[in-house]
């Protein structure tokens, strides 16, 4: 696929892709890879994502209903909905034959009436500490005996979320301890054939040394790693570009963007980019160093950072062009600008960078 009348636009490597589900399942042994695809896919487009993995991963993963339907037009693959269903979506998860993730006995009561003919699978979660989803850890064995209980129910799995596993070492390993301990209870007092997942993008790469049946990889397929020391193992999956919209020669004096933030120091050659924070470049970036690659040479950002428009330095290059591309993250040449650093100078998470980057940025597989 050409590119060159894009604007801004995401190149997304298949094969790194790959790779990095490689990196998974080498910590993994034989169990199950659900692919984490919520927020599309982290930025990087559902369909493609799921289509370049469909046959690394065993079961998808999404937030909502939403996701849901739209991979089942493209994939055959188990999909659980990690995020709660609103009641309104709930006759269509369980008609659909979607994974709800339920964490209340309500929840599993309306799904077991919902379709009386059809058995629905469901995912049982606990609350060992995120505070977010699941059944309070102390009540997980008498509502679970209460929720098997139930017509047209089955349990597909029990799963739990670990909130600090990039964070605190130490309350992961105690968290997972106690889930282990939940969890053998469960099978000894409720026997069956459901599965059991917990580890994570970082739970993965760090706490592996009890894999349960499934992981569920996030971020780090899409080559980002949740704890820096494990970033050499993995490929970034994305390269963010735009377009040198307009090259201006500035005098010395010159004011760069709204609220004056930037007055040129000396004479400079100005390049104006075809993005902004409309397309998901962060604004926190501007004044804070943050930089980009026009021909494998870091130029600094200039000023704010615009809805559609953002300044860069390119006095140092010789010879630029309206119409060259720009790497805002990722590669070229011996240089690259990371996730990572554009996280870190915008005081955000990584995941925020890339989930943020707007519908108007084409996704281009490669």
């Amino acid at each position: 696929m050409t590119t060159e009348t894009y604007r801004c636009w995401a190149e997304i490597d298949q094969s790194a892709l790959r790779h990095n589900a490689g990196v998974v399942r080498e910590n993994i042994g034989s169990a199950e890879l659900l692919a984490v695809v919520k927020a599309d896919a982290y930025g990087h487009g559902l369909i493609g994502v799921a289509q370049a993995l469909a046959n690394e991963a065993q079961l998808f993963g999404v937030a909502n209903l939403e996701e849901a339907i739209q991979l089942r037009a493209r994939l055959p693959h188990s999909i659980i909905v990690l995020g709660p269903g609103l009641p309104e979506e709930r006759s269509t998860i369980a008609e659909r034959g979607f994974i709800p993730t339920v964490s209340t006995f309500e929840e599993a009561q309306e799904f077991s009436r919902l379709v009386p003919d059809k058995v629905i699978a469901i995912a049982f979660k606990i609350d060992t500490g995120m505070g977010r989803m699941g059944v309070p850890e102390a009540d997980a064995l008498a509502l679970f005996k209460q929720i098997v209980a139930l017509p047209n129910i089955k349990i597909h799995s029990v799963s739990t979320h670990l909130p600090v596993s990039n964070e605190d070492a130490e309350y992961t390993r105690d968290e997972l301890l106690r889930f282990g301990r939940d969890v053998k209870q469960l099978r000894a007092e409720v026997p069956g054939d459901y599965k059991v997942h917990v580890l994570q993008s970082a739970g993965v790469l760090a706490f592996h040394e009890e894999i349960f049946d499934i992981v569920r990889a996030g971020i780090v397929l899409y080559g980002i790693s949740p704890l820096p020391e494990f970033q050499k193992l993995l490929k970034p999956v994305m390269t963010w570009k735009t377009r040198i919209a307009l090259v201006r020669d500035m005098p010395k004096g010159s004011s760069i963007s709204y609220g004056r933030t930037f007055i040129t120091p000396r004479k400079m050659r100005i390049a104006t980019l075809s993005a902004g924070y409309a397309d998901g470049y962060p604004r926190h970036l501007s004044n804070r160093d943050a930089a980009v690659l026009v021909r494998g040479q870091r130029c600094p950002l200039l000023g704010r950072v615009t809805m559609d428009l953002m300044m860069i330095d390119v006095s140092k290059i010789g010879n630029v062009r309206v119409g060259e591309e720009v790497v805002l993250m990722g590669r070229d040449g011996n240089e690259e600008i990371s996730c990572a650093e554009l996280a870190e100078r915008a005081g955000t998470i990584t995941w925020e960078i890339i989930t943020r980057i707007g519908s108007r940025v084409r996704r281009v597989y490669v």
